[in-house]
């Protein structure tokens, strides 16, 4: 993992870092190369316990100790975690408009809003929402 913090240019959504570090297809053409470009990619804190507790569940495998797919996925996808902060903790509860309902996605576009970044998301509700102008977001 990095030891210095690059310069943030994008939150990834939990799918979408799954997805990357995967090679999952689902992402959209033309979507690695433009991450790829951007750098400065992140991951909320939250989408970690995301994706470990979706493996606990058995709606993913991740194949190795959770910890370990961590440190590689973070590794090989070349992003590092943007930490939950009091700020974050408490923006997500004053999301204005017609928020998100899920905790994580409203931590992830939370972080999106107090870092001033886009949200790389396939999420129908996270899209809508950047629609109204709450946070912005790019369609992954």
């Amino acid at each position: 993992m990095p030891t210095t913090e690059p310069e943030l240019r994008l939150i990834l959504d939990t799918h979408v870092w799954f997805w990357l570090v995967t090679g999952d297809r689902q992402l959209r053409r033309g979507t690695l190369k433009t991450l790829e470009r951007r750098g400065g990619m992140g991951v909320s804190a939250i989408s970690v316990w995301e994706i470990c507790m979706l493996d606990q569940k058995g709606r993913i495998r991740l194949g190795m100790d959770r910890m370990e797919w961590v440190r590689r996925a973070l590794l090989d996808a070349d992003v590092w975690v943007v930490p939950l902060s009091p700020e974050i903790a408490v923006e997500s509860t004053r999301l204005p408009g017609r928020c998100p309902g899920d905790p994580a996605d409203r931590i992830i576009v939370a972080s999106a809003r107090i870092h001033g970044v886009p949200v790389a998301t396939r999420d129908r509700q996270v899209l809508a929402y950047a629609r109204e102008g709450f946070v912005k977001a790019m369609e992954a």
